[in-house]
């Protein structure tokens, strides 16, 4: 869930493609490519569930990402070919993969402990991350009215974990870790867009995430079977495709018409939970989820309303 209000941390985020005149002419277009990224993104995580639960994070990330390329390849073609992945900001690429490579360790080790549903509904507290962190990332002003929203958020957190109860466990903090460093990771994408291409920044994390999944080779993989292999093969594809289609989703529709239905991703995560493992969130599990969806829709809201123009207090 994969992942701005990005989530979905255990998978590479990349920012949106820049306006141009020709978007923003198929809304419809656009929203439906959001829906079906998300699809594909719970999909992969579906997959990378049923893996975790005999593999180790590092390798099925290594090997994930080796799949990721077939995808990255196509996507950097479309963008201009070789000249797409020059870099620039050379730190700021290593602190996102960094963040990364952290946030997709957290997630896949979650999928392994939690129910799917729980799991990205947890992961939802991206946006309130990110709202929290902004003004010591970008120097930008919070007002009441988006830390209003934030402490609700937290609030939905704390019924979703209800401490003393079953879910107040260490593994559900994985999938709030795995949230807060994606939230750094998407912080540090803005502030890269003025100088590094979507092509470049999906490169880097993808060389990250395959790089730290190697290091863990000492450690104890296992022998893939050949369906282990194709399951792996699925994952990359999954993710490369779904981001692409996030970021095309951007040619056709506003992101504050877009942004809002990467929560239908919730929809899918317990679809699939359902039909493959039984599981289906319990009544404190929806209504946390219902409180921090609610508080990221309001911070999208904001966001949407403000401009370079307003003074950052709203």
């Amino acid at each position: 869930m994969q992942p701005g209000p990005t989530q979905q941390t255990g998978k590479p985020d990349i920012p949106a493609t820049p306006p141009i005149s020709s978007q923003t002419t198929a809304p419809l277009k656009g929203i439906f490519l959001m829906i079906l990224g998300g699809l594909l993104l719970t999909v992969s995580d579906a997959t990378s569930k049923h893996l975790a639960e005999n593999f180790p994070p590092g390798q099925i990330l290594a090997l994930r990402g080796c799949f990721v390329i077939p995808p990255l390849a196509l996507f950097t073609w479309r963008s201009g070919g070789w000249s797409a992945l020059r870099i620039t900001n050379f730190r700021g690429h290593a602190l996102r993969g960094t963040a990364y490579i952290c946030s997709a360790f957290l997630f896949v080790t979650s999928l392994a402990l939690l129910p799917l549903a729980d799991a990205i509904a947890l992961a939802f507290v991206g946006p309130l991350f990110i709202t929290a962190l902004a003004p010591a990332f970008l120097g930008e002003r919070v007002g009441w009215r988006r830390w209003l929203a934030v402490a609700v958020g937290f609030a939905g957190i704390v019924v979703m974990l209800r401490p003393g109860g079953e879910v107040m466990r260490w593994a559900a903090l994985l999938p709030l870790g795995a949230a807060a460093f994606g939230a750094c990771r998407d912080l540090l994408t803005r502030r890269m867009t003025a100088s590094e291409t979507s092509a470049a920044i999906l490169a880097t994390s993808t060389f990250c995430i395959i790089v730290a999944g190697f290091c863990t080779l000492p450690f104890g993989w296992i022998m893939p079977s050949a369906i282990d292999i194709a399951f792996l093969a699925a994952t990359g594809l999954l993710v490369g495709a779904a981001h692409f289609c996030m970021i095309e989703t951007y040619r056709y529709a506003e992101a504050a018409l877009a942004a809002p239905y990467k929560y239908f991703t919730m929809v899918w995560a317990v679809l699939f939970g359902f039909v493959i493992w039984g599981d289906l969130p319990d009544g404190w599990m929806i209504a946390g989820a219902v409180l921090v969806i609610g508080s990221g829709l309001y911070i999208l809201h904001r966001e949407a309303r403000r401009s370079p123009s307003k003074d950052r207090r709203e």
